[in-house]
């Protein structure tokens, strides 16, 4: 049975651990995980991509700032929820955070109510998101185990291809198309064809 709060994880970027303090004692208290850090670096150094969670980040910070931060995450097409912590002087550049993909921005000093509801609808996003992710990846992990000719193989099946025509286009036998269609089949887990097209054509929906 895991410890972890079913309402999932809430990490917090923050330089100043005074709001870190008061975020992580106001989250604690609705039944959320917190996990703090003082910085951007330290931040990636512990982020679990397994996790369902969402971010809170500073905009401003020393070293990696919170936009920067923004930007690795959309690099490595992480679909972690992203809200900014902003200052008066902040929200032009919050708006332009938005327009990447952040959910939302709070202006300091912010309203108890108004992040407490922010983050449940983050974790919302998170939580639908972090379903697709895990598929795709699955589908990745799965499609990597095939050569480059069972791949072929594949590629041609899906376009509804028979054998026959698999084995011309390759300039192979059809037995050894068979051959390369029942390791297909046992490498991907399919028990039908049905199965294959779907795990194949999930990946070239994705790409």
């Amino acid at each position: 049975m895991s410890l972890i709060p079913k309402k999932g994880t809430v990490y917090v970027v923050d330089d100043d651990e005074a709001v870190r303090d008061s975020l992580q004692w106001l989250l604690e208290g609705k039944d959320y995980r917190v996990r703090c850090f003082d910085s951007a670096e330290s931040f990636l150094n512990r982020y679990d991509p397994r996790e369902v969670a969402c971010l809170i980040v500073d905009i401003r910070m020393e070293g990696m700032t919170g936009l920067e931060l923004q930007n690795r995450l959309l690099e490595s097409h992480s679909p972690l929820p992203v809200v900014f912590i902003t200052g008066h002087g902040d929200v032009p550049m919050a708006v332009d955070t938005m327009k990447k993909g952040a959910m939302d921005f709070i202006q300091k000093p912010f309203k108890e109510d108004q992040l407490v509801s922010l983050v449940e609808r983050m974790l919302e996003r998170a939580r639908e998101t972090f379903s697709v992710h895990q598929q795709a990846a699955s589908r990745d992990a799965l499609l990597a185990k095939l050569t480059l000719r069972e791949s072929q193989v594949l590629e041609r099946i899906v376009a509804g291809r028979l054998n026959k025509q698999i084995a011309d286009d390759l300039g192979i036998s059809i037995k050894t198309v068979e051959a390369h269609r029942a390791n297909i089949m046992e490498k991907l887990n399919a028990n039908t064809v049905a199965d294959l097209l779907k795990i194949a054509l999930g990946q070239a929906a994705k790409a």
